[in-house]
């Protein structure tokens, strides 16, 4: 069965929820699209609509032109919660051969390593439903975040050097977490082969007060409680059960991260010419790995993956020590379950046509999910497969998903990273008012504490996709596994 897309191309159905671009003379390999029929629909209208009147390149575009670049290797994937982005599609992820291969400012994103990092407190809905408020209070206190806003940790450019390398050990060596911290982050809380000096000082000088800081648009700290369990198994060893309290903390690299990405546009544009890249879209220059260029990119996104790191490390900290104030919990009872990222390119070994291979993985707005065995995964979990963070919206839900060895067979290792938009931020302030969501939310039992009431309105609920639909899609295409499933009780925005 296929859909048309245009006069030369097709979207087919593999099975209810997985969908195929068939390559063609301009693509190097074809595209795979993670979605239930709705959902092709909707983003095939979206396409046609966008030939009419302009506007963003529509996500299925997106994805062929991803196709077009030179190394990518089995297909251009889009995950559940695929949408329009920069260049890639956000939920794009995309594979290159680290021989003959490319790397993307767009297939990486400006706010490199935004992830979820989740803690587990001792403590049931029951013991904290009667705190919320004073909780509320207290994290909105002691977790600086909004626009602009500046931690308690300042650094002089030689400090910030330091972070770069080391991510998220340093802010532990300064008194923020705990060392057990670090074996449950994803690669221990710092990549290797990061390098301060392809790091601009602008970037720098952004960074030196926002370590542990939580920012503002999407970003958020909640306290959740797990409303169910689905697989028992994945749930005893990620050490959680029904009714527990979760702290949430989502948010990236910051100015540093996004200083990097406007930084090497221009070099990466510059190396696209050079070295006679075809580019699709002007929002896809990229450099061959291989290349100074390309390497002196990498370098510097893995310093972006470590000031990540490093900041939601910092924040950990602070929302331990306020919950625990509220609580009466000792700070070192609040434990890790995993920190994860979404906005990253990482060297990694896959089976790609029977033969083990490196290839350089850009996920954007995609997570990175090995199924069982693998050995970057903490001893604990690795029976099960790695831990998934899936972030909702205010007001719904979030999920813990585990890796599936399927996952690694057909994508890499790559899951959802949340609901995904289904409205831009401008729609999104047109239609909500922040009042009432701040209202509404109250009347669900949800407390929320923002620095911005725009900001409030640009995060509607309503502005994203179902997040139980797109999380459906990815557990019955058996890519990824639904472990559990989370509500909201306590939510801090910037």
């Amino acid at each position: 069965m296929s859909l048309e897309l245009e006069t030369s191309l097709t979207v087919e159905k593999i099975t209810d929820y997985i969908w195929q671009i068939p390559r063609t003379d301009e693509m190097r390999v074809c595209c795979r699209i993670y979605a239930d029929r709705e959902t092709v629909d909707s983003l095939i209208n979206d396409y046609h609509e966008k030939l009419r009147t302009g506007g963003f390149t529509p996500a299925l575009r997106q994805l062929i032109n991803v196709a077009t670049l030179p190394g990518i290797v089995k297909a251009s994937f889009g995950m559940a919660d695929i949408h329009p982005g920069y260049g890639f599609p956000i939920g794009g992820v995309g594979a290159f051969s680290v021989d003959d291969g490319v790397i993307s400012v767009a297939g990486v994103g400006f706010d490199i390593n935004c992830g979820v990092r989740v803690l587990k407190t001792p403590l049931y809905r029951e013991d904290v439903e009667p705190l919320k408020e004073q909780l509320a209070n207290r994290l909105f206190r002691d977790v600086p975040c909004g626009i602009g806003s500046t931690g308690e940790i300042s650094l002089k450019e030689h400090e910030i050097d330091e972070l770069l390398v080391e991510g998220a050990r340093y802010v532990i060596k300064r008194g923020y977490g705990l060392e057990e911290d670090l074996i449950y982050t994803e690669e221990g809380g710092c990549v290797k082969d990061a390098d301060p000096s392809n790091v601009s000082h602008r970037a720098k000088e952004r960074q030196f007060r926002q370590v542990g800081t939580l920012g503002s648009g999407n970003h958020y700290l909640e306290v959740q409680w797990v409303e169910e369990v689905y697989d028992q198994d994945a749930a005893r060893a990620f050490g959680i059960e029904k009714g527990q309290v979760l702290i949430a903390i989502h948010c990236g690299s910051r100015a540093l991260g996004h200083q990097i990405g406007i930084d090497y546009l221009s070099t990466l544009e510059s190396a696209s010419k050079k070295y006679s890249i075809p580019i699709r879209d002007r929002e896809l220059v990229c450099a061959p790995i291989n290349s100074e260029e390309g390497w002196q990119y990498f370098t510097a996104v893995n310093c972006g993956i470590n000031c990540a790191f490093a900041n939601r490390q910092a924040i950990a900290h602070l929302a331990r020590l306020a919950f625990s104030s509220v609580t009466h919990v000792r700070p070192e009872e609040i434990t890790q379950l995993y920190d994860v990222g979404h906005n990253t390119c990482k060297i990694e070994t896959h089976s790609v046509d029977g033969s083990l291979k490196r290839l350089l993985v850009h996920r954007k707005g995609a997570t990175r999910a090995f199924g069982p065995g693998r050995s970057e995964i903490p001893e604990r979990y690795r029976a099960v497969g790695q831990p998934l963070l899936v972030g909702g919206s205010m007001g719904t839900a979030s999920y813990i998903l585990r890796g599936t060895q399927k996952g690694m067979e057909e994508c890499f290792g790559s899951a959802v990273h949340g609901a995904g938009r289904a409205l831009s931020r401008v729609q999104a302030k047109k239609q909500w008012k922040a009042t009432e969501i701040i209202e509404e939310l109250k009347e669900k039992g949800i407390v929320i504490r923002a620095k911005s009431k725009s900001g409030v309105a640009e995060e509607a609920p309503g502005a994203y996709k179902d997040v139980d639909k797109v999380v459906e899609v990815m557990h019955l295409a058996g890519v990824n596994h639904k472990v559990a499933r989370l509500r909201p009780m306590v939510c801090i925005k910037g």
